[in-house]
C-alpha cells in the first residue's frame, strides 16, 4: 500500500509495508526539484534515516531495474 501527498515544494510517496511478518518500517520518499529523498525509522537508532539522490542517481537508479548485470553509463544531458 502507499499514498502520494503533493505539497507546494515537493510530492511525498509513503510506502508500507504489506508483505506479512516480519513488517519493515514505512519508507518515505520526498521529490523536490533537485533531489530526492529516502527515509525510513530505524528502530535500531530509535531515529529515522534519510539519504538523498540526485536527480541523474534516481534515473540511473530506474534504468538499473531493466539491466542485467554490468557496468553502464547512460547518454543524455550532461550532469
Amino acid at each position: 500500500m502507499f499514498s502520494i501527498e503533493h505539497d507546494f515544494d515537493a510530492t511525498t510517496v509513503t510506502l508500507v509495508d504489506e508483505s506479512g511478518p516480519p513488517f519493515q518500517e514505512d519508507v518515505i520518499v520526498n521529490t523536490f526539484d533537485d533531489c530526492v529523498t529516502v527515509s525510513q525509522f530505524d528502530a535500531r537508532l530509535g531515529e529515522n534515516r534519510t539519504i538523498t539522490l540526485s536527480l541523474g542517481q534516481v534515473r540511473d537508479l530506474f534504468a538499473a531495474m531493466d539491466l542485467p548485470e554490468g557496468v553502464y553509463k547512460l547518454k543524455g544531458p550532461e550532469r
